[in-house]
């Protein structure tokens, strides 16, 4: 049967997104179900029950999850160890040994992810040039096998001293695992980084161990079901770096997937700004557990060499994502003090808000917006879910008469404080590293960020919002722009000037190689593959590097260094200039949709379907805004605040002063009202 449809499904915290796109008409239909946390698999497949193709018709299938975050949010990830070089054994767990609150009295490292008892060494060294200083000793190599075989590990992460150089060792180690003990899933550490920093390295193959079984069972479950449904597309995985990757290398390198829901909005967002020319976006993504702000600059988003979780290393690009503990599950509590705090805990999917009439007795964000007047009982979310505004003021209640407030005015301060912390997030990313908020567009997405875009704007003076067609289900949008990528990397420290060495050339060549048998092992032909040189330069003695183009000689490079060192640092210096990594990405490039234009309006205007009362404040406590459908409006409609913008997926509300117009896409302009 043809392939008719492309599908796109992001799993998060409370609700599970899914995006239908038929490329024949370029139709798109968003949707969204409840995420099932038990049996993760399950969401999955309802979503796909929301689609009008079945799974036989699907010719490509997207996927994001925060599986492998949430095990590690959780600390349920496998049982693992770690196999390091003999007088080494305890790299992971010493780390940097680097305090970062130097006055916290109070402060305590996250915990790790495995104690003392779980590491182990073996005799080998290999020198920073490859050559061999001690072969390793694979009598030593059995033994250990056998312990870790004893011991009943799930996993085991393998990290030798500068495999990245000469990976034999490690190659050797995981076949004698593989004859000792079979069952143990298994990290070699060259294969995720072939770069210098053995503790950076390290974490990596730790953290991509302490979440491989979790997922490759998910996986090889979720695509038993596919199969048995009668998908036979590809199917591809979002990866923390912006891209995506197949399935089969998802289950072998799952630290790549840690951020892999997230990436999909942004990913998203790169592909909207340039459609509707608009380069530089501050974005923020509230969904149901979380929130996450990133940036788009001269349209792309901003990418990392490196990413952390609770100050662990992750030494895969990833993009720079930030994230809270601010969605629209955000429990409301008093802390120690009496004082009303909102998350990070959430309500999540089971039981969710106590509105959701799922058995959740706890205030949560949704509770406040509901009770506030922003969200309403009438339509349901995503067609399935009513809210219950009774049980939202019943839930309100207890915390409001301890803090000796009514409910109405709990839920202001509920919302105020929300809005707070998500101003403090779009501060890490633009304040924080020397940019201006009001130079960047706020593209909101995720089904509550309509519901306090604008506040967030107006108080960072950011003079336009825009909010994306499909909004609440946008980061599974941004999936179906997602191509294949596969990253690699090769230490070489050297002058700039021995840029054009023939070793240079000689790394770039090997890794193209490694690039071309990967993206032609997955189907992508010549046609279709794009390589992308770049090199990490330093200035010699420095510690932190930036990641520049590589062009066709050294002055080129040394320019670019130049110039995005004074963006990034502030300053430029005149020490010599030294490289420290080769990096090459290689790009399968997927077919991107077209998105559809939306019809004019030919007479009248945009007419409101009603109006609902709106708490603002005690002095007014019953403020009408109109109500409006968004799947009603077409392109050139204008609406002015206060207004109250439904739609099948989330809610957007402007306020007085505010102006809101439909673009030719479906997009929502914001023009955010000015204080004099």
């Amino acid at each position: 049967m043809t392939s008719i449809s492309r599908v796109a499904i992001d799993v998060g915290g409370t609700f599970t997104d899914v995006v239908e796109l038929s490329p024949a008409t370029g139709e798109i239909r968003f949707g969204k179900v409840p995420t099932t946390p038990a049996q993760p698999t399950a969401g999955v497949l309802d979503a796909f029950g929301t689609t009008r193709a079945p799974m036989a018709q699907v010719g490509m299938f997207t996927h994001g999850t925060t599986l492998g975050l949430n095990a590690l949010l959780t600390r349920t990830g496998a049982r693992t160890a770690v196999v390091g070089t003999a007088g080494f054994r305890d790299v992971y767990l010493l780390g940097r040994t680097d305090r970062r609150t130097n006055y916290d009295i109070t402060y305590r490292p996250p915990p790790a992810l495995l104690e003392r008892y779980d590491t182990f060494e073996v005799p080998e060294r290999s020198l920073f040039d490859g050559s061999v200083h001690r072969p390793l000793d694979e009598a030593a190599a059995r033994e250990v096998a056998a312990t870790i075989a004893g011991r009943g590990y799930d996993s085991v992460a393998v990290a030798f001293l500068h495999s990245y150089a000469n990976p034999a060792h490690e190659l050797r180690m995981r076949e004698i695992l593989a004859e000792v003990a079979p069952q143990v899933a298994v990290t070699v550490s060259h294969e995720l980084s072939r770069e210098y920093r053995e503790y950076e390295r390290t974490s990596t193959a730790v953290l991509d161990a302490y979440v491989k079984p979790i997922v490759r069972r998910y996986l090889e479950r979720l695509e038993g079901d596919l199969a048995a449904g009668g998908f036979a597309g590809r199917f591809l995985m979002t990866r923390s770096g912006g891209g995506a990757m197949t399935a089969s290398s998802a289950r072998e390198q799952p630290v790549s997937l840690i951020l892999s829901g997230p990436a999909g909005g942004v990913i998203g967002a790169g592909a909207f700004g340039a459609l509707i020319d608009r380069p530089n976006l501050i974005t923020i993504d509230m969904g149901g557990t979380s929130l996450d702000a990133s940036l788009v600059i001269d349209g792309e988003p901003v990418l990392h060499q490196g990413a952390e979780f609770e100050q662990l290393p992750i030494n895969t690009p990833s993009l720079y994502i930030h994230t809270i503990g601010a969605g629209g599950g955000s429990i409301a509590w008093l802390d120690g003090a009496g004082a009303l705090q909102v998350g990070p805990q959430s309500a999540g999917a089971d039981p969710g808000p106590a509105s959701y009439g799922k058995g959740g007795t706890q205030p949560t964000f949704t509770d406040a917006a509901l009770a506030v007047g922003y969200m309403g009982t009438a339509a349901a979310l995503g067609g399935r879910l009513t809210l219950d505004d009774r049980l939202a003021i019943g839930a309100l209640e207890p915390l409001a008469d301890k803090l000796g407030l009514t409910p109405l005015e709990l839920t202001r301060g509920i919302i105020r404080i929300s809005t707070t912390k998500i101003m403090g997030a779009v501060r890490a990313i633009t304040v924080e590293v020397g940019r201006d908020p009001k130079d960047f567009v706020l593209l909101s997405f995720g089904g509550g960020g309509g519901l306090v875009a604008v506040d967030v704007a107006h108080e960072l003076n950011i003079p336009t919002v825009i909010v994306p067609p499909g909004q609440g289900a946008f980061s599974a949008f941004g999936m179906l722009f997602a191509d294949v990528q596969h990253d690699f990397a090769r230490t070489a420290v050297m002058p700039l000037a021995e840029l054009d060495s023939p070793a240079v050339a000689a790394s770039y060549a090997e890794m193209a190689a490694e690039a071309a048998t990967a993206l032609g092992a997955e189907g992508f032909g010549l046609s279709q593959r794009v390589l992308t040189r770049s090199v990490d330069v330093r200035y010699a003695g420095q510690e932190h590097t930036v990641t520049v183009p590589l062009s066709d000689d050294a002055a080129g490079v040394e320019r670019e260094f130049t110039e995005l060192h004074e963006r990034q640092y502030g300053h430029t210096m005149d020490d010599p200039i030294e490289i420290t990594t080769l990096r090459l990405r290689a790009t399968g490039q997927v077919g991107k949709p077209a998105l559809p234009r939306l019809a004019h309006r030919e007479s009248g205007v945009a007419e409101p379907e009603g109006s609902r009362d709106v708490y603002v404040s005690a002095e007014q406590p019953a403020v009408p805004y109109a109500l409006y459908t968004r799947e009603a409006l077409l392109a050139g409609d204008e609406i002015a605040g206060p207004a109250v913008i439904h739609e099948h997926t989330a809610t957007t509300v402007i306020h007085a002063g505010d102006r809101l117009r439909v673009g030719d896409h479906g997009e929502m302009t914001i023009t955010v009202r000015a204080d004099s």
